[in-house]
Protein backbone atom coordinates (compact mmCIF):
# COMPACT_ATOMS: atom_id res chain seq x y z
CA UNK A 1 0.00 0.00 0.00
CA UNK A 2 1.64 3.26 -1.20
CA UNK A 3 1.57 6.77 1.35
CA UNK A 4 -1.90 7.93 -0.95
CA UNK A 5 -3.73 4.96 -0.34
CA UNK A 6 -2.83 4.77 3.43
CA UNK A 7 -3.56 8.07 3.68
CA UNK A 8 -7.30 7.81 1.44
CA UNK A 9 -7.62 4.76 4.19
CA UNK A 10 -6.93 6.60 6.99
CA UNK A 11 -9.51 9.02 6.17
CA UNK A 12 -12.58 6.38 5.10
CA UNK A 13 -12.18 5.67 8.39
CA UNK A 14 -12.80 8.93 10.38
CA UNK A 15 -16.03 11.24 10.18
CA UNK A 16 -16.02 14.22 7.67
CA UNK A 17 -16.49 17.48 8.75
CA UNK A 18 -17.71 20.20 5.84
CA UNK A 19 -17.10 23.88 5.68
CA UNK A 20 -19.38 26.16 3.53
CA UNK A 21 -17.81 29.51 2.90
CA UNK A 22 -20.16 31.87 0.75
CA UNK A 23 -17.95 34.60 -0.54
CA UNK A 24 -18.44 37.50 -2.91
CA UNK A 25 -15.76 40.13 -2.95
CA UNK A 26 -13.66 38.27 -0.81
CA UNK A 27 -10.13 37.90 -1.89
CA UNK A 28 -8.68 39.85 0.65
CA UNK A 29 -9.82 37.57 3.11
CA UNK A 30 -10.42 34.16 1.44
CA UNK A 31 -6.95 32.56 1.77
CA UNK A 32 -6.18 33.70 5.24
CA UNK A 33 -9.67 31.80 6.00
CA UNK A 34 -8.88 28.82 4.66
CA UNK A 35 -5.57 28.32 5.58
CA UNK A 36 -6.88 28.83 9.40
CA UNK A 37 -9.64 26.84 9.18
CA UNK A 38 -6.85 23.50 7.96
CA UNK A 39 -5.02 24.43 10.72
CA UNK A 40 -6.81 23.38 13.21
CA UNK A 41 -7.22 19.76 11.81
CA UNK A 42 -4.23 18.87 14.03
CA UNK A 43 -6.42 20.01 17.19
CA UNK A 44 -9.35 18.28 15.93
CA UNK A 45 -9.10 13.77 16.27
CA UNK A 46 -11.54 11.85 14.58
CA UNK A 47 -12.57 14.47 12.12
CA UNK A 48 -11.42 15.32 8.70
CA UNK A 49 -11.75 18.54 7.18
CA UNK A 50 -13.57 19.61 3.95
CA UNK A 51 -13.70 23.31 2.60
CA UNK A 52 -16.54 23.98 0.06
CA UNK A 53 -16.58 28.12 -1.31
CA UNK A 54 -19.56 28.82 -2.75
CA UNK A 55 -18.84 31.79 -4.83
CA UNK A 56 -21.43 34.20 -6.55
CA UNK A 57 -19.26 35.22 -9.18
CA UNK A 58 -17.07 37.77 -7.26
CA UNK A 59 -15.05 40.24 -9.75
CA UNK A 60 -12.29 40.99 -7.38
CA UNK A 61 -10.12 37.93 -8.07
CA UNK A 62 -11.44 35.82 -5.34
CA UNK A 63 -12.23 32.76 -7.89
CA UNK A 64 -8.71 32.89 -8.92
CA UNK A 65 -7.12 33.06 -5.76
CA UNK A 66 -9.24 29.79 -4.43
CA UNK A 67 -8.26 28.12 -7.17
CA UNK A 68 -4.91 28.35 -6.90
CA UNK A 69 -5.26 27.20 -3.35
CA UNK A 70 -6.91 24.24 -4.87
CA UNK A 71 -3.88 23.01 -6.09
CA UNK A 72 -2.60 23.23 -2.95
CA UNK A 73 -5.06 21.28 -1.08
CA UNK A 74 -7.01 18.20 -2.07
CA UNK A 75 -10.30 19.04 0.39
CA UNK A 76 -10.66 22.07 -0.97
CA UNK A 77 -13.56 22.68 -3.62
CA UNK A 78 -15.64 25.71 -5.36
CA UNK A 79 -18.63 25.97 -6.82
CA UNK A 80 -19.86 29.32 -8.57
CA UNK A 81 -23.16 30.60 -9.81
CA UNK A 82 -25.02 34.07 -10.01
CA UNK A 83 -25.20 36.48 -6.92
CA UNK A 84 -28.40 36.29 -5.77
CA UNK A 85 -28.33 36.17 -2.00
CA UNK A 86 -26.76 34.36 1.11
CA UNK A 87 -29.62 31.69 1.90
CA UNK A 88 -29.28 30.73 -1.68
CA UNK A 89 -25.76 29.99 -1.64
CA UNK A 90 -26.18 28.25 1.35
CA UNK A 91 -28.72 26.27 -0.27
CA UNK A 92 -26.56 25.42 -3.46
CA UNK A 93 -23.24 24.58 -0.54
CA UNK A 94 -25.79 22.55 1.59
CA UNK A 95 -27.07 20.08 -1.63
CA UNK A 96 -23.97 19.80 -2.97
CA UNK A 97 -21.88 19.07 0.01
CA UNK A 98 -24.56 16.74 0.99
CA UNK A 99 -24.68 14.97 -2.38
CA UNK A 100 -21.04 14.61 -3.53
CA UNK A 101 -19.34 14.56 -0.15
CA UNK A 102 -21.96 13.00 2.31
CA UNK A 103 -20.45 14.51 5.67
CA UNK A 104 -21.56 14.36 9.01
CA UNK A 105 -21.62 17.74 10.03
CA UNK A 106 -21.62 21.10 8.25
CA UNK A 107 -20.15 24.10 9.62
CA UNK A 108 -21.80 27.87 8.33
CA UNK A 109 -18.63 30.57 8.79
CA UNK A 110 -18.29 34.18 7.33
CA UNK A 111 -15.45 33.93 5.06
CA UNK A 112 -14.30 37.72 6.16
CA UNK A 113 -12.32 36.81 9.23
CA UNK A 114 -14.93 37.69 11.83
CA UNK A 115 -15.57 34.17 13.01
CA UNK A 116 -12.81 32.60 15.31
CA UNK A 117 -11.78 29.57 13.85
CA UNK A 118 -9.75 28.46 17.00
CA UNK A 119 -13.33 27.47 18.27
CA UNK A 120 -13.76 24.96 16.09
CA UNK A 121 -12.54 22.28 18.01
CA UNK A 122 -15.03 23.59 20.79
CA UNK A 123 -17.80 23.25 18.27
CA UNK A 124 -16.98 19.54 17.05
CA UNK A 125 -16.53 18.73 20.98
CA UNK A 126 -20.28 19.50 21.54
CA UNK A 127 -21.32 17.32 18.58
CA UNK A 128 -19.52 14.75 19.88
CA UNK A 129 -21.72 15.27 23.45
CA UNK A 130 -24.80 14.78 21.16
CA UNK A 131 -25.94 17.86 20.59
CA UNK A 132 -26.81 18.60 16.81
CA UNK A 133 -27.06 22.41 16.48
CA UNK A 134 -24.17 24.08 17.97
CA UNK A 135 -24.41 28.07 17.53
CA UNK A 136 -21.56 30.84 18.18
CA UNK A 137 -23.51 32.98 20.27
CA UNK A 138 -22.90 36.75 20.91
CA UNK A 139 -25.35 36.81 23.60
CA UNK A 140 -24.58 34.29 25.86
CA UNK A 141 -21.64 34.57 28.75
CA UNK A 142 -18.49 35.06 27.68
CA UNK A 143 -19.85 36.11 23.65
CA UNK A 144 -20.02 40.00 23.34
CA UNK A 145 -19.64 42.52 19.90
CA UNK A 146 -17.25 44.89 20.40
CA UNK A 147 -17.19 46.95 17.51
CA UNK A 148 -21.03 47.16 17.13
CA UNK A 149 -22.45 50.89 17.29
CA UNK A 150 -24.91 51.18 19.34
CA UNK A 151 -27.78 50.69 16.54
CA UNK A 152 -26.58 47.99 14.94
CA UNK A 153 -26.24 46.32 18.72
CA UNK A 154 -30.20 47.41 19.46
CA UNK A 155 -31.38 46.35 15.90
CA UNK A 156 -29.57 43.00 16.34
CA UNK A 157 -31.09 42.71 19.85
CA UNK A 158 -34.69 43.45 18.56
CA UNK A 159 -33.99 41.02 15.32
CA UNK A 160 -33.47 38.13 17.52
CA UNK A 161 -36.37 38.80 19.97
CA UNK A 162 -38.71 38.83 17.37
CA UNK A 163 -37.04 35.63 15.77
CA UNK A 164 -37.03 33.84 19.32
CA UNK A 165 -41.18 34.58 20.13
CA UNK A 166 -42.16 34.13 16.68
CA UNK A 167 -40.32 31.44 15.44
CA UNK A 168 -40.81 29.55 18.66
CA UNK A 169 -36.96 29.35 19.78
CA UNK A 170 -36.87 30.88 22.81
CA UNK A 171 -33.77 28.35 23.99
CA UNK A 172 -31.62 30.11 21.73
CA UNK A 173 -30.70 33.73 22.11
CA UNK A 174 -28.64 34.02 19.05
CA UNK A 175 -30.60 33.41 16.32
CA UNK A 176 -28.78 35.12 13.57
CA UNK A 177 -25.31 34.09 14.33
CA UNK A 178 -23.75 32.55 11.32
CA UNK A 179 -21.02 30.40 12.75
CA UNK A 180 -22.74 26.98 13.69
CA UNK A 181 -21.87 23.49 13.23
CA UNK A 182 -24.83 21.34 12.41
CA UNK A 183 -25.29 17.65 12.50
CA UNK A 184 -25.84 16.82 8.39
CA UNK A 185 -28.50 14.54 9.15
CA UNK A 186 -30.91 17.51 10.15
CA UNK A 187 -30.00 19.66 7.25
CA UNK A 188 -31.42 16.80 5.41
CA UNK A 189 -34.33 16.43 7.21
CA UNK A 190 -34.89 20.40 6.63
CA UNK A 191 -37.41 21.46 4.11
CA UNK A 192 -35.26 24.27 2.32
CA UNK A 193 -37.47 25.13 -0.52
CA UNK A 194 -39.90 25.99 2.22
CA UNK A 195 -37.34 28.44 3.24
CA UNK A 196 -37.84 30.90 0.55
CA UNK A 197 -35.73 33.62 1.47
CA UNK A 198 -32.85 34.52 -0.40
CA UNK A 199 -30.38 36.71 1.77
CA UNK A 200 -29.44 36.82 5.80
CA UNK A 201 -32.68 36.33 6.84
CA UNK A 202 -32.16 32.67 5.70
CA UNK A 203 -30.07 32.20 9.30
CA UNK A 204 -33.03 33.43 11.15
CA UNK A 205 -35.47 30.48 9.12
CA UNK A 206 -32.89 27.64 8.82
CA UNK A 207 -32.37 27.62 12.87
CA UNK A 208 -35.95 27.58 13.51
CA UNK A 209 -36.53 24.80 10.80
CA UNK A 210 -34.13 22.84 12.66
CA UNK A 211 -35.34 23.17 15.71
CA UNK A 212 -38.64 22.23 14.19
CA UNK A 213 -37.23 18.63 12.88
CA UNK A 214 -35.85 18.23 16.58
CA UNK A 215 -32.15 19.39 16.42
CA UNK A 216 -30.90 19.12 20.04
CA UNK A 217 -28.89 22.88 20.33
CA UNK A 218 -25.94 24.08 22.36
CA UNK A 219 -24.85 27.63 21.99
CA UNK A 220 -21.30 28.62 23.12
CA UNK A 221 -19.83 32.51 23.10
CA UNK A 222 -17.70 33.82 20.51
CA UNK A 223 -16.24 37.43 20.28
CA UNK A 224 -17.81 39.04 16.77
CA UNK A 225 -14.87 41.05 15.60
CA UNK A 226 -14.97 43.44 12.76
CA UNK A 227 -14.31 41.96 9.27
CA UNK A 228 -10.66 41.90 8.04
CA UNK A 229 -10.90 43.46 4.77
CA UNK A 230 -13.57 44.77 2.26
CA UNK A 231 -17.20 45.62 3.04
CA UNK A 232 -20.27 44.17 4.84
CA UNK A 233 -22.50 42.73 2.26
CA UNK A 234 -25.60 43.64 4.56
CA UNK A 235 -27.98 45.42 2.72
CA UNK A 236 -31.35 47.72 2.83
CA UNK A 237 -32.66 44.83 0.82
CA UNK A 238 -31.81 41.81 3.32
CA UNK A 239 -33.15 44.14 6.34
CA UNK A 240 -36.48 44.63 4.85
CA UNK A 241 -36.41 41.25 4.13
CA UNK A 242 -35.71 39.85 7.39
CA UNK A 243 -38.71 42.13 8.67
CA UNK A 244 -41.17 40.69 5.74
CA UNK A 245 -40.27 37.32 6.89
CA UNK A 246 -40.75 37.68 10.92
CA UNK A 247 -44.61 36.06 10.26
CA UNK A 248 -43.55 33.10 8.24
CA UNK A 249 -41.47 31.62 11.26
CA UNK A 250 -44.13 30.86 13.13
CA UNK A 251 -45.77 28.68 10.24
CA UNK A 252 -43.41 25.58 10.59
CA UNK A 253 -46.73 23.46 10.06
CA UNK A 254 -49.10 24.92 7.58
CA UNK A 255 -51.49 21.94 8.93
CA UNK A 256 -51.19 23.23 12.38
CA UNK A 257 -52.49 26.82 10.87
CA UNK A 258 -55.74 25.23 8.62
CA UNK A 259 -56.78 23.33 11.71
CA UNK A 260 -56.62 26.54 14.05
CA UNK A 261 -58.38 28.09 11.19
CA UNK A 262 -60.80 25.71 11.06
CA UNK A 263 -61.97 26.13 14.51
CA UNK A 264 -61.92 29.71 14.74
CA UNK A 265 -65.01 29.62 11.99
CA UNK A 266 -66.80 27.46 13.95
CA UNK A 267 -66.09 29.52 16.04
CA UNK A 268 -67.92 32.48 14.63
CA UNK A 269 -70.54 30.47 13.85
CA UNK A 270 -71.08 29.50 17.69
CA UNK A 271 -70.61 33.23 18.99
CA UNK A 272 -73.65 34.17 15.98
CA UNK A 273 -75.47 31.45 16.97
CA UNK A 274 -75.51 31.29 20.77
CA UNK A 275 -76.29 35.54 20.17
CA UNK A 276 -79.22 34.42 18.28
CA UNK A 277 -80.47 31.73 20.43
CA UNK A 278 -80.33 34.17 23.54
CA UNK A 279 -82.00 37.08 22.01
CA UNK A 280 -84.77 35.26 19.88
CA UNK A 281 -85.59 32.34 21.82
CA UNK A 282 -84.22 32.80 26.05
CA UNK A 283 -85.56 36.62 25.52
CA UNK A 284 -82.02 38.14 26.60
CA UNK A 285 -81.12 41.45 26.40
CA UNK A 286 -78.88 42.71 23.14
CA UNK A 287 -76.49 44.21 25.63
CA UNK A 288 -75.39 41.39 27.47
CA UNK A 289 -76.41 38.35 25.56
CA UNK A 290 -73.01 39.45 23.23
CA UNK A 291 -71.08 38.86 26.13
CA UNK A 292 -72.05 35.03 27.09
CA UNK A 293 -71.86 34.37 23.12
CA UNK A 294 -68.17 35.65 22.87
CA UNK A 295 -66.95 33.62 26.00
CA UNK A 296 -68.96 30.33 24.30
CA UNK A 297 -67.05 30.62 21.45
CA UNK A 298 -64.00 31.09 23.27
CA UNK A 299 -64.40 28.27 25.35
CA UNK A 300 -65.49 26.50 22.05
CA UNK A 301 -62.21 27.30 20.18
CA UNK A 302 -59.92 26.37 23.40
CA UNK A 303 -61.58 23.01 23.74
CA UNK A 304 -61.02 22.31 19.74
CA UNK A 305 -57.08 23.51 19.73
CA UNK A 306 -56.49 22.48 23.07
CA UNK A 307 -57.71 18.50 21.79
CA UNK A 308 -57.56 18.37 17.83
CA UNK A 309 -55.21 21.30 16.98
CA UNK A 310 -52.56 21.05 19.19
CA UNK A 311 -53.02 17.98 20.34
CA UNK A 312 -49.69 16.06 19.51
CA UNK A 313 -47.57 18.28 21.71
CA UNK A 314 -46.01 17.64 24.43
CA UNK A 315 -46.57 21.00 27.25
CA UNK A 316 -45.73 21.68 30.33
CA UNK A 317 -48.40 24.00 31.51
CA UNK A 318 -51.93 23.04 33.17
CA UNK A 319 -54.82 23.36 31.10
CA UNK A 320 -56.27 26.16 33.14
CA UNK A 321 -52.96 27.89 32.39
CA UNK A 322 -53.53 27.63 28.80
CA UNK A 323 -56.80 28.92 29.19
CA UNK A 324 -55.98 31.68 31.02
CA UNK A 325 -53.35 32.43 28.27
CA UNK A 326 -55.31 32.23 25.60
CA UNK A 327 -58.20 34.19 26.99
CA UNK A 328 -55.36 37.04 27.35
CA UNK A 329 -54.97 36.37 23.50
CA UNK A 330 -57.97 36.86 22.54
CA UNK A 331 -58.18 40.23 24.22
CA UNK A 332 -55.04 41.55 23.01
CA UNK A 333 -56.28 40.19 19.45
CA UNK A 334 -59.55 42.29 19.58
CA UNK A 335 -57.59 45.27 20.16
CA UNK A 336 -55.35 44.89 17.12
CA UNK A 337 -58.79 43.93 15.31
CA UNK A 338 -60.22 47.29 16.73
CA UNK A 339 -57.34 49.79 16.24
CA UNK A 340 -56.55 48.73 12.40
CA UNK A 341 -60.36 49.11 11.92
CA UNK A 342 -60.46 52.58 13.24
CA UNK A 343 -56.98 53.53 11.82
CA UNK A 344 -58.12 52.26 8.17
CA UNK A 345 -61.80 53.24 8.55
CA UNK A 346 -61.03 57.15 10.11
CA UNK A 347 -58.23 58.19 8.91
CA UNK A 348 -57.82 56.06 5.51
CA UNK A 349 -60.93 56.41 4.54
CA UNK A 350 -61.27 53.01 3.48
CA UNK A 351 -64.98 51.37 3.35
CA UNK A 352 -65.89 49.76 6.99
CA UNK A 353 -66.32 46.22 5.74
CA UNK A 354 -63.11 46.08 4.08
CA UNK A 355 -61.86 48.14 7.22
CA UNK A 356 -63.00 45.49 9.50
CA UNK A 357 -61.92 42.78 7.22
CA UNK A 358 -57.68 43.81 7.47
CA UNK A 359 -58.44 44.10 11.13
CA UNK A 360 -59.69 40.32 11.27
CA UNK A 361 -57.13 39.36 9.30
CA UNK A 362 -54.61 41.16 11.63
CA UNK A 363 -55.65 39.77 14.27
CA UNK A 364 -55.92 36.48 13.53
CA UNK A 365 -52.67 35.99 12.32
CA UNK A 366 -51.31 36.96 15.64
CA UNK A 367 -54.02 35.70 17.48
CA UNK A 368 -52.28 32.28 16.01
CA UNK A 369 -48.28 33.32 16.48
CA UNK A 370 -49.17 34.07 19.73
CA UNK A 371 -51.09 30.45 20.72
CA UNK A 372 -48.90 28.65 19.00
CA UNK A 373 -45.51 29.99 20.43
CA UNK A 374 -46.56 30.72 23.91
CA UNK A 375 -50.19 29.03 25.06
CA UNK A 376 -49.14 25.59 23.23
CA UNK A 377 -45.61 26.00 22.87
CA UNK A 378 -43.78 22.96 22.55
CA UNK A 379 -42.04 21.45 25.17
Amino acid sequence: MDLTDKYESENAMQAEACFILPTYNEQANIQGTIEAIFEQQTRVSGYTFRILVVDDNSSDGTQETVNNLIEQHDFLHMITGNKVGLGDAYKRGFHHALTMFKPDVIFQMDSDGQHDPTLIPDFIHQIQQGFSLVVGSRFVKGGSTPEFSLRRRVISKLGNFLVRYVGGVRHIKDCTSGYRCIAASYIEKCNLGFLSTRGYSFQSSLICELVAQGAKSKEIPIVFTQRNAGESKLSIKDQVEFLLNIPKLGFHSHKDFIKYSIVGFSGVLINLGGYVFLTRYLGMAQEVAPLLSIEASLLSNFWFNNFWTFKRRSIRTGVLSRLLQFHLVAGMSGIINYALFFLTYKYLMINDIFANLLGIGAAAIVNYLINSNWTWKRQ
